[in-house]
């Protein structure tokens, strides 16, 4: 009985509509934190996970042994490994390509990757006008790679202690 008198006043009152106005009120005049986008930037951490690229050692050679376990891996199917054996007998890859319409930037690649050849930048400012411009090759995620290698190397040195 008596919660259901408390239940009227509460409706007929408007006690949850006050309750809301009174958090609408409390934020009303506080500091604002929008970030004005290309002026600004967020802070990103290491971790960030964009646009991908392959790595190379230092002698210039690359990384991929063409294990295909970052192919193996990828829950999204958007890898494609094609390998071949060298003069040496090493393998390496003669086909690497990673369809990012298809990627869900899940970071397995990365994590399944024994010698760190492929790996996620900090890149996010990527686009394509047509869908062709989003299948990036081996050629092209190499490029990354040796563009972006200086903050590809502090981002990993920087997780080291976490892995």
């Amino acid at each position: 009985m008596i919660s259901a008198i408390k239940r009227f006043f509460n409706t007929f009152l408007l006690i949850d509509l006050l309750k809301g106005m009174a958090v609408t009120g409390r934020h009303l005049f506080a500091r604002k934190i929008t970030i004005q986008y290309p002026d600004e930037r967020t802070p990103q951490s290491p971790r960030f996970r964009g646009l991908h690229a392959q790595r190379r050692y230092a002698n210039g050679e690359e990384r991929c042994i063409a294990c295909k376990l970052c192919e193996a891996v990828c829950p999204a199917m958007a890898i494609t490994i094609e390998s071949a054996q060298r003069a040496d007998g090493s393998r390496r890859t003669t086909r690497y390509d990673i369809d990012l319409t298809k990627c869900i930037f899940c970071g397995f690649c990365e994590e399944a990757c024994p010698v760190d050849a492929i790996v996620e930048t900090r890149i996010f400012e990527y686009h394509g006008e047509r869908r062709v411009d989003l299948y990036y090759t081996k050629a092209m995620l190499l490029a990354v790679g040796d563009r972006h290698e200086a903050q590809i190397a502090a981002d990993r040195a920087a997780d080291a202690k976490y892995r």
